[in-house]
């Protein structure tokens, strides 16, 4: 037998009923969200109008309304890796990277400010607005938001964080708004960097007392084996992560997103996701089923 159509409305209703609790126990919290530069770039490559599965931005920004409609406070942490990386291309501009983290001097630092301020940013920002206008851009170097000292000189311009002061950030909220941050810190007389998103999104979550932390990515979730799909783990615990790390099971950009999220979990966030950003309304499935989707990581 087939599966009811999803206008079908006892299956509406049942999905409703289903959400209920969940919407409740969220009410009234936040959710950091780190949108990655790669969902949105498969997003942006994908047949949005032949696969109705395909998350575009559009399906991402009615999820975000969604939340805040029913008094969850979402706040959007972005990322622009493959954006930063194709605008270079585009300028001849060579892209070298260290241990995984982009190699940034001046010139890579001003195509990275551009990138994720000045297109990225307003990109997000201006689909949460078609749905309702409610979105407010910002960098880290608004207000001081994230401050951020060099990581190494080999590296230039990248910086790591020494400190998140959410104050702007919980002002917007109240006046029931919806921020999207762009990762770009602010060190010591005015000198900007170029953050790691997926750091900077648990060091916002730590700062803001989030319920939860979630992570859109272009992979399902934490995979024992990254090629096989099936082998999703549904559930870790911060010390699993600690475990798949030191194994090499976890490896690559992987890394820094369960490494954060297991930082976020020890230091006061309840839950943090790894979920699949190509699919659309996945972030409503893992917050409001009985089921969800990806892996959830837990203190």
């Amino acid at each position: 037998m087939s599966a009811p159509a999803r206008s079908d409305p006892t299956t509406v209703a049942s999905l409703l009923v289903e959400a209920l609790p969940y919407i409740r126990e969220f009410s009234g919290n936040v959710v950091v969200i780190k949108y990655g530069g790669n969902a949105l770039a498969a997003s942006a490559e994908g047949p949005g109008d032949t696969d109705p599965l395909l998350a575009t931005l559009d399906s991402f920004a009615q999820d975000v309304v969604l939340l805040r409609s029913v008094g969850i406070l979402p706040v959007v942490v972005h990322g622009g890796g493959p954006q930063i990386g194709d605008m270079m291309r585009r300028l001849g501009k060579e892209v070298e990277f260290r241990d995984g983290l982009r190699v940034t001097d001046a010139e890579t630092l001003d195509i990275a400010r551009m990138v994720l301020v000045g297109k990225v940013n307003r990109e997000i920002v201006s689909a949460i607005n078609v749905q309702a206008p409610l979105a407010v851009g910002l960098s880290g170097e608004d207000a001081h938001l994230i401050t951020a000292e060099q990581r190494s000189a080999e590296l230039g311009y990248v910086g790591d964080i020494l400190n998140v002061d959410p104050t702007m950030v919980t002002s917007l909220l109240s006046q029931g708004l919806i921020p999207v941050i762009a990762t770009v810190g602010i060190g010591e007389a005015g000198q900007a960097y170029n953050i790691n998103a997926d750091t900077a999104a648990g060091a916002i979550a730590i700062a803001l007392s989030a319920d939860k932390l979630v992570y859109l990515t272009d992979v399902p979730g934490v995979q024992s084996d990254r090629d096989d799909p099936s082998s999703l783990i549904g559930q870790l615990s911060a010390t699993d992560v600690d475990g798949l790390v030191e194994g090499g099971v976890i490896d690559g950009g992987m890394i820094p997103k369960v490494e954060a999220a297991a930082h976020a979990v020890r230091e006061g966030v309840r839950r943090a996701h790894i979920l699949d950003g190509r699919v659309s309304h996945t972030l409503l499935v893992e917050l409001f089923t009985d089921t969800g989707v990806g892996t959830m990581v837990s203190p």
